[in-house]
């Protein structure tokens, strides 16, 4: 669906911006490999447009997640309207969630816009600019992540009905890929310089139970692993009910999957993990934490959780911090309860937390975060480790472990490079020793390159 009738003009030169998650990301990529191959150019989105720098089109993908994402969506609109209005960008379209969620709205509100399509309306978006779908490419990407390291999406949807989330209105049910088709495009991503995948889904444990009548998350990441050229695969945003016990046997056996998981718990109460509908209650969530442990030596954890959802009073909250108290998670990121209309939680609850003290309840959990996440990093100083080098900015070599994931963890940080060039060692994996380190980031020094 489109906002009225569109009069598109030839499309030489394109600037395409992704808000929101990783899954987004896959999807803009492959739309740009289609747009490449049928030769047109690709402006990256840190480039700054200008009278002489202009572009055909601006094309946008948006998130209609939560509050804050919501905003940063229309705010990306704006600017690209600003930018039409001066003479820089001939057309704009924008697809994706923001716009399959409330794309008569955006057509009354922003007519400056020439189209809108949905989250799904991929052909029409190539359409849009001039170019026919070429079925060759559909497992093939132009990676907009530096070279080494790429998103594999391997589900769309969800089937699970948690009160805050409105990914299911927004993306449907749960869809696996066909087993077949990622492995194609984990090789096709191998051959041009891929080293690490990181598996995405908004619910990467489900994976299979549609195609196949079982939970097969740990058939592919055997599959993933025997890639040439793979050499670290991590898995990102499991649900805990049900974790699949066969991936935590592979994780601890197999070296080329991380020891590290990204598993979105939420919550530790009972009480509000029922008014979530996230199918676990707190007992079990704790009992998933002892066994990924056990079974995992040394795994990193990864998680997030929700502040101010309906039924969290201060005594339902400090359970949460003792939670989090108890567990030491290596990695923590948290939300604001944010009311979606549409959503179970808005139609059955009231949304009864202040946002001032959603806002207290935010900042006191990262405060305790904070110096969890300030010992952990200490505790490794004076290790050993295996890195990848993701860039060099500032004069620093910017790099990760297997703890690390790219965008959404610390870093480790390397000033010395001693022999070597930055463009010898950006994306190469280097042996690196810790030598201090602060609540975020990590600082080493280089003891050999691989």
């Amino acid at each position: 669906m489109t906002g009225g009738d569109l009069r598109y003009c030839r499309v030489r030169k394109i600037q395409l911006v992704t808000l929101g998650c990783s899954k987004n990301r896959v999807d803009s990529e492959h739309l740009l490999k289609q747009m490449e191959s049928a030769g047109i150019e690709i402006v990256e989105p840190g480039y700054e447009l200008s009278a002489s720098s202009k572009v055909d089109a601006v094309i946008l993908n948006t998130c209609g997640f939560i509050k804050d994402a919501k905003e940063e969506s229309v705010e990306a609109i704006l600017a690209a309207v600003d930018a039409k209005e001066r003479g820089y960008v001939g057309q704009i379209f924008v697809f994706g969630c923001l716009s399959q969620r409330y794309m008569d709205e955006l057509i009354e509100e922003i007519p400056e816009v020439d189209g809108f399509f949905g989250a799904f309306d991929w052909d029409k978006v190539l359409e849009a600019v001039g170019v026919e779908k070429n079925p060759a490419l559909l497992q093939q990407r132009y990676t907009t992540t530096p070279k080494h390291y790429a998103y594999l999406k391997i589900s769309e949807g969800c089937d699970r009905t948690c009160s805050y989330c409105a990914i299911p209105k927004i993306r449907g049910k749960h869809i696996s890929v066909p087993m077949e088709e990622l492995l194609e495009e984990a090789r096709n991503l191998a051959a041009d310089g891929v080293r690490e995948l990181i598996v995405v889904a908004q619910d990467t444990t489900y994976y299979g139970l549609d195609l196949y009548k079982r939970r097969a998350l740990g058939e592919l990441l055997e599959k993933l692993s025997q890639i040439d050229g793979i050499e670290w695969i991590r898995v990102h945003y499991s649900y805990p009910d049900q974790f699949p016990d066969d991936v935590l046997e592979i994780m601890a056996s197999n070296p080329k999957i991380c020891k590290y998981l990204d598993i979105p718990l939420q919550h530790s109460s009972s009480k509000v993990l029922g008014m979530m509908r996230r199918s676990i209650d707190g007992p079990q969530t704790q009992e998933v934490i002892d066994r990924i442990k056990a079974k995992v030596p040394g795994v990193v954890l990864r998680t997030t959780l929700i502040v101010g959802h309906p039924g969290e009073d201060r005594r339902e909250f400090e359970k949460l911090l003792r939670f989090v108290e108890r567990n030491m998670f290596d990695r923590l990121g948290a939300f604001t309860y944010s009311e979606e209309e549409g959503t179970y939680g808005a139609l059955h609850f009231k949304d009864s937390v202040r946002e001032s003290t959603k806002q207290g309840r935010y900042e006191e959990l990262m405060e305790l975060q904070s110096g969890i996440s300030l010992e952990a990093n200490q505790s490794r100083v004076g290790t050993v480790e295996r890195v990848i080098a993701d860039s060099y900015t500032d004069g620093v070599l910017v790099c990760r472990s297997q703890g690390e994931s790219p965008e959404v963890d610390g870093e480790i940080l390397i000033g010395d490079l001693g022999e070597f060039a930055p463009e010898q060692l950006i994306g190469k994996f280097v042996t690196a020793k810790i030598t201090a380190a602060n609540e975020y980031d990590l600082m080493a020094e280089i003891v050999a390159v691989e």
